[in-house]
């Protein structure tokens, strides 16, 4: 299969699932308020989850009748990144505290005995991270390689402030992981979620839903998983100390300020949302 018909078809997809499911977006137990303080679906992340499992099912049938168009090892990896990643983020969707943020403010709030959402993502996801590396890495490699993958998953959920911006990074980053995985196994498995992706960046962008930690989550973990299995080792280690750096820095500055700092940012941040969508 085509890693461009890979991408439409997971495009198309998570179209036809956002038209089914609108009813179940609006239950109140998913309503948050934005950063305009707009009631707003969250989770929307979801749909990603749903795509995911839709594939993986899709490619095991067809391998059942010898018909295999892509790799049902690959595709299994994908999912079991998708649903684990998802759930560690709408578990802090739904259940989640706004008042902790940081990993200051949760590892203080765990020293007081306190077990917040935002720890189980935090060390769920660098558990799952380990997971997915298992097969790929060993020795002082597999361990970095898992701190990609983790730090990759939180990054993103520290850029999903503004509606539409984690989406946008996402898919650019996604590019380069898209000319190296080619029509690989892994490549074709990576290709329907990030089509998915780009399906869901209208309803982001005109405030009709939120992605919410749900899909920034999956989203940067899949990434990460991305670059550990398609970069060679070097280029992982300079993935690894950006992302380190970016984590960090985010406990002293806000990259929603920065971005507003710096006219090109500013402007492809704020491109696509309607005009009462301000930055």
């Amino acid at each position: 299969m085509n890693i461009v018909v890979a991408f439409a078809l997971g495009l198309v997809a998570v179209r036809v699932l956002w038209f089914m499911s609108r009813p179940l977006f609006a239950v109140p137990g998913l309503q948050r308020s934005n950063y305009r303080n707009v009631a707003l679906p969250t989770a929307g992340g979801v749909l990603l989850v749903g795509l995911a499992l839709v594939s993986a099912a899709l490619q095991t049938t067809l391998n059942a009748f010898n018909l295999l168009l892509g790799s049902v090892g690959a595709e299994g990896l994908i999912c079991f990144a998708v649903i684990g990643y998802g759930f560690l983020g709408f578990w802090d969707d739904v259940l989640g505290a706004s008042d902790t943020t940081g990993f200051k403010g949760h590892l203080r709030a765990l020293v007081r005995g306190h077990i917040t959402t935002g720890v189980v993502k935090l060390f769920g996801g660098g558990l799952l991270a380990l997971v997915l590396v298992a097969e790929r890495s060993s020795g002082w490699q597999f361990v970095a390689d898992a701190a990609l993958i983790a730090l990759a998953a939180n990054f993103a959920n520290l850029l999903d402030r503004r509606p539409g911006r984690v989406l946008k990074v996402a898919l650019v980053a996604y590019i380069p992981l898209a000319l190296i995985g080619g029509t690989g196994p892994l490549g074709l498995a990576l290709a329907p979620i990030f089509g998915a992706a780009a399906g869901l960046l209208p309803e982001d962008l005109r405030e009709r839903m939120m992605l919410g930690d749900t899909g920034a989550n999956i989203l940067g973990g899949v990434l990460g998983l991305g670059c550990v299995y398609f970069c060679p080792p070097a280029v992982r280690i300079v993935v690894l100390l950006v992302l380190i750096a970016l984590n960090v820095l985010s406990e002293f500055v806000s990259y929603t300020k920065i971005i507003a700092a710096v006219p090109p940012l500013r402007f492809i941040d704020a491109l696509g949302r309607s005009a009462d969508t301000p930055a």
